[in-house]
């Protein structure tokens, strides 16, 4: 029972820590150069948005909410990286075999997504969103650039390595423990319910399963992508219902929308376009798949 409860759920949580770490490393070199893509190449930004948001990392979509709060870039840009973005999934995918073969799929779905529904969206609001958003010279808007951990980002300012350290280790101990409470959830459900109630369960209301996963999936915290995808890796989860789930999933980017008065009159439309968008992708991978 301890090893099903506890031991196995903490294992698995330290091979998680170590991969986010590794992510997250990476990236604290690179958050300003992702600032100044999105901010200078306005005519592709929402290819640029839906390429960025790919990586793995809820700091991408704090930052592009700050952006566009601050007028930036589109509706349709901070609505393709909120749809590619992917949080804490694929860490977790890459440990396992199942999910390494997902990885790519995923990626390349979520990518076209992004971008058709970022362009689409910025072509029907091209007389009135876009603009306000898109330009943002003669206004007077903070410079500041807000990254992950809410720490500011400064292009002139070459970070010491201790701060290049300190967050991602931060950051990736807080993933650690929402990874190791949701595996001890998931181990002690397991072990009273046993998998294979479980799974039975999930499967048996498989075309229920998209709307649920979408649904878990706007909760705005990196526990909700950990949940899904740890679902998808035991079979509870279909392709499709993880992909619904995901596409909604923008981590802590739609919370930080809402922290600005101007971002709150907009936060309807960008939920509505990514809900809308994520039920259509979600119903029609699982009937493909099916």
């Amino acid at each position: 029972m301890l090893d099903a409860i506890l031991i196995d759920p903490l294992l698995d949580s330290l091979k998680v820590f170590a991969v986010v770490f590794i992510f997250h490393l990476i990236l604290s070199f690179c958050e300003n150069k992702v600032v100044h893509l999105l901010t200078k190449h306005q005519a592709v930004s929402p290819l640029l948005g839906a390429s960025l948001g790919l990586i793995p990392q809820c700091g991408i979509s704090i930052i592009a909410a700050d952006m566009f709060i601050k007028r930036h870039i589109s509706v349709g840009t901070i609505v393709a990286v909120f749809i590619a973005c992917s949080d804490e999934a694929l860490p977790l995918l890459f440990t396992s075999q199942k999910g390494l073969m997902t990885i790519l799929p995923l990626l390349l779905i979520k990518l076209v997504l992004g971008f058709a529904v970022g362009y689409l969206t910025d072509f029907i609001l091209v007389e009135g969103l876009k603009k306000q958003y898109v330009e943002a010279n003669d206004q007077e808007i903070d410079a500041h650039h807000i990254g992950c951990c809410h720490h500011e980002i400064e292009e002139e300012k070459e970070s010491s390595w201790k701060e290049h350290l300190f967050h991602p280790l931060i950051h990736s101990l807080k993933i650690f423990l929402y990874v190791l409470i949701i595996n001890i959830i998931f181990g002690t459900i397991i072990y009273f319910v046993t998998e294979e109630r479980l799974l039975s369960f999930l499967s048996s209301a498989k075309y229920l399963a998209p709307l649920l996963s979408i649904i878990v999936g706007l909760i705005p915290n990196c526990a909700s992508s950990v949940v899904l995808t740890k679902l998808y890796l035991l079979d509870g989860l279909g392709f499709g219902a993880l992909l619904g789930g995901l596409m909604v999933n923008a981590g802590l980017g739609i919370l930080y929308i809402l922290k600005s008065k101007d971002g709150r009159k907009h936060i309807l439309l960008i939920l509505g376009i990514l809900i809308f968008a994520a039920l259509i992708a979600s119903y029609l991978t699982t009937f493909i798949y099916n």
